[in-house]
């Protein structure tokens, strides 16, 4: 039976082309919320480290099992400060993914220290714990999970490795909103958690937004000094901080929204349990859950042997579909003096070459899920 989502629009145009994204229903869902908070800050008068923060820092402290959140300007910040509040500096090396966003990488640079990348299972694309020791040097300082597509890392492992050899662990939590392992909330499951609130993230801000939870005292009260010039007073400054602020306007957005996630992300879960019995028995590699495991399905990624085709296929039809990622770190002219030519890191390139992610977001319609359905079908 199909069934329209409370997120979508009564007035759906059964053929319309069929966005990759669609950020409105999200925003019509908290509308009266959001449109207060905006003409709440902009009548306080008080647009930086205010209460506004304050009450998102708290709320969002609270919803992934954390002691302490501390907002920062975006999730590229978020690692950089946190990585830099664990101790990384210049001549350390931190084992990254060799499959992801550039950013995990970008933020090792920012540090002085050098990325050392691991690659991925090839079932689940989040770093293989397995790969791990392998890669440790005394020069390791932390370990930087990154819970890609919104499935959780297999943190139980990855932490003991980091006992073990005495590591401390960052995970990158980017595309994790919700997401749950083994009953607990990411952004809880090490030393601390890098957050990012691009808009079009699970969480998602009206701009720029980042931020770090954690439950390390020492560790978070570094990230605030970092963040504001490394200073706890105005004009006196303790450490070579940056300038990294999530702004009153961004946060009263967020808090806004955070009590929507939940069932936004249950609504995320309905609508890939769909796509996965819908596209079964199709000539594609679909996602897979481990057991235990809850995505916040931030993406639903697929991969086939003829991905440009498909994705031109799909994009003649209406649907509208990404690749995440084109290009894998190892190979961007960014990195060049790593010297990681093609085939350092196979299991990666292969991903990057066959990887398509089709729609997903709160808001669309079981229709609009049956078509993407169709449409794939048709063409892979």
């Amino acid at each position: 039976m199909t069934t329209t989502s409370p997120l979508s629009p009564s007035n759906a145009v059964a053929d319309a082309p069929i966005p990759f994204l669609d950020l409105q229903p999200v925003y019509r869902a908290a509308k009266a919320d959001i449109d207060a908070a905006l003409l709440r800050v902009a009548g306080s008068g008080w647009f930086l480290l205010g209460e506004e923060l304050k009450a998102f820092e708290r709320a969002y402290a609270q919803s992934v099992g954390a002691a302490d959140c501390a907002g920062v300007a975006n999730g590229l910040d978020a690692l950089a400060l946190g990585l830099e509040a664990l101790g990384v500096g210049p001549g350390d090396e931190v084992i990254v993914p060799s499959n992801t966003y550039i950013a995990t990488w970008l933020a090792v640079s920012q540090c002085g220290a050098t990325p050392v990348p691991v690659e991925p299972d090839p079932r689940t694309y989040n770093l293989d714990p397995a790969r791990i020791e392998a890669a440790i040097t005394p020069r390791t300082k932390v370990l930087l999970p990154v819970h890609l597509y919104g499935l959780p890392a297999d943190m139980g492992a990855i932490n003991l490795i980091a006992e073990r050899h005495g590591l401390k662990v960052l995970d990158d939590c980017a595309q994790a909103h919700a997401a749950m392992y083994h009953g607990r909330p990411v952004g809880s499951l090490a030393d601390l958690s890098a957050w990012s609130f691009y808009p079009g993230k699970n969480l998602g801000a009206m701009g720029d937004g980042g931020g770090v939870t954690g439950n390390d005292a020492a560790a978070m009260a570094r990230v605030r000094v970092l963040r504001n010039y490394g200073s706890k007073v105005k004009y006196h400054n303790e450490v070579k901080g940056r300038n990294s602020r999530l702004d009153e306007i961004q946060a009263a957005v967020l808090a806004a929204k955070l009590p929507l996630l939940q069932a936004q992300t249950e609504e995320r879960r309905r609508l890939a349990a769909m796509l996965l019995d819908g596209l079964a028995g199709v000539p594609l590699q679909l996602p897979v859950v481990p057991e235990g495991l809850d995505s916040a399905w931030h993406l639903f990624v697929v991969q086939h042997e003829a991905r440009d085709r498909l994705q031109a296929d799909l994009a003649k039809q209406g649907i509208g579909t990404l690749i995440h990622y084109p290009v894998p770190p190892h190979r961007q002219p960014a990195y060049a003096e790593l010297g990681l030519g093609e085939g350092a890191f196979p299991i990666s390139e292969a991903m990057h070459q066959r990887v398509l992610s089709l729609p997903l977001w709160p808001g669309m319609t079981d229709a609009q899920v049956e078509r993407v359905v169709k449409a794939v079908r048709s063409a892979a």
